[in-house]
C-alpha cells in the first residue's frame, strides 16, 4: 500500500479546500494511507491575527471523510493520521530551523514510524523549514510541491523575503511542482518540473441549481474580505444599481479583515461568515456571483474556487480581470470588468444570462476535483517505487537545521 506524507497549508479542522480534496482523492486512487501535518506559523505575528482567531469560531466543521473515531477529532478516517506541530512564530529568522527542531522531534518520529520502508511520497502544500527538513530526511523519496498560492505575496517585509527564500529552496529540492494557475511565472528555473492543475469544486456534493428568481436581483459574494478585495469596485457597482434598479441588493458574506474605506451605499449587505453548506445555500439565491479582486501580485496567480462554485450553480460570474479569470473572457457565463467598464450595461447583460441544463451538467463533470486530479496520476505512478529510506547519519541529525 502506498503512503503519503502531506504537509498541509491549512488545518485539517477547517472547511474542505483543495488540500482536503487532494488527500481524499489520493487515498481513493492509490488505496493509500495519509499522514496529514497541520501547518504552523511561518511569519511573525500581526494584530490582524486576533481577528482571524475570532473569525475561526465561525468556521465550518470539517467534511466527513470516514467513520472511525479519534479522541481529538471525531471525523478522522482510518486511513488518515493527523500530526500537529508545535512551533514558535519565528520562522523568518535565519536560525529558526535549528531552534525549532527540538519542538519537531516528536513529529519527526511520527513520520519515521508512518513511512517505515514502504512506498511513499511527500507532498508539500506550503513552504516551510519543517518541509525542508522532512525532504532532507528522506532524500530518496518522491516529492511534489503543490503551489496553490503565491505564499510570499501574502506576507510583508522580512516574513515575505524569508518565505520567498524558503519556497526557492523547496522548488529546487522537489521532483515535481504543480501550479494552480497558468499565470504563475516564479518557477521559470524549474520549467521542466511544472504541471498545471487548476482548481475545481466538489461537484458531487453541490446543491442543485435553482431556477433564477423573479424577486429583486442579488449580486452576491462569499469569501474572505481582505486587502485584495476591491471595495471601490463594489461601491461603484452598488451605486449604479441605485440608479437603475433600486430593488437590487449587493450581498457580501464572510469575515471582514479589511473594512470598507468609506460609507457603503444603502443597498450593500454584509453578513457574517458561515459554514460552507450554508454558504452554498446562500449562493443558490444569487442572481450574479461577484469576484471583485484587485489586480496585484497576490491575485496574479489565483484561480478562485468560487468561480467554479458559482458556475456549477448556474450563476453568471461578474469578476475583475485578475489572475486566471483574465483568461476566461470568452467562457460561457463569465463577464469581466476593469477600471473603465460601464457597470450599468454589464449588470443588465449578466441578468439576462441563463445556463443550459446540458452545459451546466458538463461544467460540473469537467470541473470536479476527481477530473482535475486525474492529471496527477502519471506523476505519482512515476514515483511509486521510491521507498522511505531515511538518511540517519549523526551528521544529518545534528545539522539538519542548516539545510532549512
Amino acid at each position: 500500500m502506498m503512503r503519503l506524507v502531506y504537509l498541509s497549508p491549512v488545518p485539517w479542522n477547517s472547511f474542505a479546500q483543495r488540500p482536503h480534496q487532494f488527500v481524499r482523492w489520493f487515498h481513493q486512487q492509490f488505496n493509500a494511507k495519509v499522514l496529514w501535518i497541520d501547518p504552523y506559523p511561518t511569519r511573525f505575528p500581526e494584530m490582524s491575527d486576533v481577528q482571524r482567531v475570532v473569525a475561526s469560531k465561525f468556521a465550518q466543521t470539517p467534511t466527513v471523510v470516514g467513520t472511525v473515531k479519534d479522541k481529538e477529532n471525531p471525523e478522522i478516517a482510518d486511513w488518515l493520521t493527523l500530526v500537529k506541530v508545535p512551533a514558535l512564530p519565528i520562522e523568518p529568522l535565519p536560525a529558526s530551523g535549528f531552534l525549532q527542531q527540538w519542538f519537531w522531534r516528536k513529529a519527526m518520529a511520527e513520520i519515521d514510524e508512518f513511512v517505515g520502508n514502504t512506498k511513499a511520497q511527500i507532498v508539500v502544500g506550503k513552504p516551510s523549514k519543517l518541509a525542508l527538513q522532512v525532504l532532507a530526511r528522506y532524500p530518496e523519496m518522491a516529492s511534489m510541491y503543490d503551489a496553490m498560492d503565491d505564499f510570499p505575496a501574502f506576507y510583508e517585509g522580512l516574513s515575505s523575503k524569508a518565505m520567498e527564500h524558503t519556497e526557492g529552496k523547496l522548488a529546487a529540492r522537489v521532483n515535481k511542482i504543480v501550479i494552480s494557475s497558468s499565470a504563475v511565472s516564479r518557477f521559470s528555473a524549474q520549467a521542466d518540473k511544472l504541471s498545471l492543475i487548476l482548481n475545481a469544486c466538489d461537484s458531487d456534493n453541490l446543491p442543485p441549481a435553482l431556477p433564477r428568481s423573479e424577486q429583486p436581483p442579488v449580486y452576491g459574494y462569499v469569501g474572505t474580505i481582505g486587502h485584495w478585495f476591491d471595495w471601490d469596485a463594489v461601491v461603484k457597482l452598488a451605486s449604479s444599481l441605485i440608479n437603475t434598479d433600486p430593488r437590487a441588493l449587493v450581498r457580501l458574506i464572510g469575515p471582514v479583515f479589511t473594512p470598507p474605506p468609506c460609507a457603503l451605499p444603502k443597498n450593500v449587505q454584509i453578513l457574517p461568515a458561515c459554514s460552507h453548506a450554508r454558504a452554498m445555500q446562500a449562493m443558490q439565491k444569487f442572481s450574479v456571483g461577484l469576484i471583485p479582486f484587485k489586480r496585484k501580485l497576490l491575485t496574479a496567480s489565483v484561480d478562485p474556487i468560487k468561480y467554479y462554485e458559482y458556475r456549477s450553480l448556474g450563476i453568471p460570474v461578474l469578476s475583475s480581470d485578475f489572475g486566471e479569470m483574465s483568461l476566461r473572457a470568452n467562457e460561457d457565463g463569465v463577464f469581466l470588468y476593469n477600471g473603465e467598464s460601464d457597470f450599468t450595461t454589464l449588470l443588465k447583460t449578466c441578468l439576462r444570462y441563463r445556463s443550459s441544463e446540458d452545459g451546466l451538467s458538463k461544467f460540473r463533470t469537467d470541473n470536479s476535483w476527481a477530473a482535475r486530479f486525474a492529471g496527477l496520476i502519471p506523476l505519482f505512478d512515476a514515483g511509486a517505487d521510491h521507498r522511505g529510506r531515511r538518511k540517519s547519519t549523526a551528521r544529518l541529525e545534528q545539522f539538519a537545521w542548516q539545510r532549512a
